[in-house]
């Protein structure tokens, strides 16, 4: 295997990643609409006028979708690089807990 081919193979891993992130996130965005929606009717139907308790279990939800979100869409995720290796090597080399 070639140093080209070694580097395609990354890529394609990488991307195969960001592809799969991505998927779960709608899932896991598809699952929270079903659930505020069966949350929400359970709410409606034992008496709306009342506390909305519903918004506790949705906010835990849109707290996992906001961070699924940061992962899948690259804004947290980030590629490790070749100096990022280095670094920690280095850090464990002397001693550190890296």
């Amino acid at each position: 295997m070639t140093t080209d081919d070694a580097r395609e193979a990354e890529t394609r891993e990488a991307a195969r990643k960001q592809i799969k992130a991505r998927r779960e996130f709608w899932s896991l965005l598809a699952i929270l609409v079903v659930v505020g929606i069966f949350l929400i009717a359970i709410w409606w139907v034992t008496g709306a006028p009342h506390y909305f308790w519903p918004a506790w279990p949705l906010l835990a939800f849109v707290l996992a979708i906001v961070f699924s979100g940061l992962n899948a869409f690259g804004i947290i995720n980030r590629d490790v690089t070749e100096s990022d290796i280095d670094a920690h090597l280095a850090r464990k080399n002397r001693g550190g807990t890296a």
